[in-house]
C-alpha cells in the first residue's frame, strides 16, 4: 500500500462505457478450460484524468457509466496516489452513500438467495475469493463481460484482507450491487468478519487510507458484512456458499462468556456428541446478522457456512484444523444434492496456501478443483485470486492461476471453467 509520491490527480465525472485495456495478464494470456485464449495487451501508463472528485449522483441513482468511471478512478488512484490520498478522489460521503445504499439492499435479501435467470440471461458467472486484488477483479470483469440484463454475477465472499486494495474492491462491488441489484449478488466469506480483518490487514488498510474518518467507515463496512447473504441457489440446480455445507441445529446452547474467534477449540460445541447435516430449511432459519459467528449455538450454521471444508473421507466432523466449521465428506455432498435435487455445489474458501497444507486434497494451482464426484453431481472449490497472496512473509509466491465458472442456459447446471492469470506489474 505504498509507492513513490506523486502529485494528486482528480477523476473525471464521467467515463466511456467501454474501459480501455491498460493491464496485461501474467504471461500475456488468459485461458479457459475449453482451450480458448484471451489475448492480453502490454501494460501502459494509466491516463491522467482531470475533473472533480467522485460525486454521488443527484438523487442517488447510479448509471453504468458512473460505476465504470468509479472502477477507472480506483485503478488510477492505486497507481498514482499514496494510500492516504484516496479520500481526495473518493470522498467519505460517497463511500458512506455506497455502503448505506448497498446495505439496505442486502438486508432485504434472505439468508439463501434464490436466483432464477430470466430468458434474456445468457450466463451466470461465479467468482471465488478475490482478497483485495483490485486489478485482477477489474481484468476479470473486462474479459468476462460486465453485469447486465444478459449476465448475472455471483461473488462468493472474501473481498478483503491479504491484498492492498480490499477497500477499493469491496466498494466497487457494492456499487455494482446498487446499480444492478438483481444481476449482482454478493455472498459472505469468512474474511467478512472483524476477527479476520484485524488479523489479516483490512482494518489497518482502512486506517491508513482514511485516517480520522477510518473508524466511521470501518464500522459502516462491518455492518454491511453482517447483511451479506450466506448462500445462493442458482436455477434450482447449483448451491453456492463460501465454505460449503453446515450442520442441523435443534437447540442453541449458551456461548461461554469470553469466547472469541481465535479461541480455537472453544469454537466447537463440547456438548455435541453427534452431527447431522443441515438442510436449506435450516439455513433459512439461521441468524446471520452476527459479525463474528462463533460456530456454536445459534451461530453454528453461519459459522459452518463460512468456515467449513470438504474432505475426501466420508462423514461429518468438527474442523479441528480451523477450530471452527466442519469437515464434510462425499457422502454429505451426495445427501445434500439428492435431498434438494441439486446438481452442483460451488464453494471457495481455500487458496493454494490452504491446499498446500492438506496433502489429501488437490492443489489450487489452476484456481479450481473438483473435490467430490458423486452420483447426484459434483462439489467444486473456486478461487479467483491469481498469484496469491499479495502479502506474505516468504519470498516464494504460489504463482497460481485464478478461475471463474460460467453457467449457461438452458439448465445453468453445467460448469464451464475459465482460468486467468495475474495482472502485472501491480502497483507497489
Amino acid at each position: 500500500m505504498g509507492g513513490r509520491h506523486t502529485a494528486p490527480w482528480c477523476p473525471c465525472t464521467r467515463a466511456s462505457s467501454t474501459r480501455s485495456p491498460t493491464r496485461s495478464p501474467r504471461n500475456g494470456s488468459s485461458a479457459s478450460a475449453h482451450g480458448s485464449k484471451i489475448s492480453g495487451v502490454r501494460a501502459e501508463a494509466p491516463r491522467k484524468i482531470s475533473g472533480a472528485p467522485v460525486e454521488w449522483p443527484h438523487g442517488g441513482v447510479l448509471s453504468r457509466d458512473w460505476v465504470l468511471m468509479l472502477g477507472e478512478v480506483l485503478d488510477t488512484a492505486s497507481r498514482r496516489l499514496q494510500p492516504q490520498q484516496l479520500p481526495t478522489v473518493l470522498p467519505v460521503p460517497v463511500v458512506d452513500a455506497i455502503v448505506t445504499t448497498a446495505e439496505r439492499l442486502l438486508n432485504g435479501e434472505p439468508n439463501c438467495l434464490k436466483i432464477d435467470p430470466e430468458k434474456s440471461c445468457t450466463s451466470v458467472v461465479l467468482v471465488g475469493d478475490v482478497h483485495g486484488q483490485l486489478h485482477d477483479v477489474l481484468h476479470l470483469l473486462e474479459i468476462t463481460g460486465y453485469p447486465g440484463s444478459d449476465q448475472i454475477y455471483v461473488f462468493n465472499g472474501d473481498y478483503v484482507d491479504r491484498g492492498a486494495w480490499g477497500f477499493e474492491t469491496y466498494i466497487l462491488l457494492l456499487a455494482w450491487k446498487v446499480l444492478l441489484p438483481k444481476r449482482v449478488f454478493l455472498l459472505r466469506g469468512n474474511h467478512e468478519t472483524r476477527f479476520c480483518n484485524i488479523a489479516y490487514g483490512f482494518e489497518e488498510e482502512v486506517i491508513v487510507k482514511y485516517g480520522d474518518d477510518a473508524s466511521f467507515l470501518y464500522e459502516k463496512i462491518l455492518a454491511s458484512f453482517e447483511a451479506l447473504p450466506l448462500a445462493a441457489v442458482v436455477a434450482s440446480s447449483v448451491y453456492v456458499a463460501h465454505g460449503g455445507l453446515f450442520r442441523h441445529c435443534q437447540q442453541a446452547p449458551v456461548l461461554t462468556p469470553g469466547t472469541t474467534p481465535n479461541s480455537s477449540k472453544r469454537f466447537m460445541d463440547p456438548e455435541s456428541r453427534s452431527l447431522k447435516l443441515g438442510t436449506l430449511e435450516d439455513l433459512a432459519k439461521a441468524t446471520r446478522g452476527v459479525l463474528d459467528p462463533s460456530g456454536v449455538g445459534h451461530n453454528a450454521v453461519p459459522g459452518d457456512v463460512l468456515w467449513s471444508d470438504p474432505s475426501p473421507n466420508p462423514g461429518l466432523e468438527f474442523n479441528a484444523a480451523r477450530g471452527i466449521g466442519l469437515l464434510f465428506g462425499p457422502d454429505c455432498t451426495q445427501e445434500f444434492l439428492q435431498k434438494h435435487r441439486l446438481k452442483l455445489i460451488v464453494r471457495s474458501h481455500e487458496g493454494p496456501d490452504a491446499r498446500e497444507k492438506r496433502t489429501d486434497m488437490k492443489s489450487m494451482d489452476n484456481g479450481y478443483t473438483i473435490d467430490h464426484v458423486v452420483d447426484a453431481g459434483k462439489l467444486i472449490t473456486l478461487f479467483s485470486a491469481p498469484d496469491y497472496p499479495q502479502f506474505q512473509a516468504r519470498s516464494r509466491r504460489h504463482e497460481n492461476k485464478g478461475a471463474y465458472i460460467v453457467l449457461e442456459p438452458p439448465s445453468f447446471s453445467k460448469p464451464h471453467y475459465h482460468t486467468f492469470e495475474a495482472i502485472i506489474p501491480r502497483p507497489q
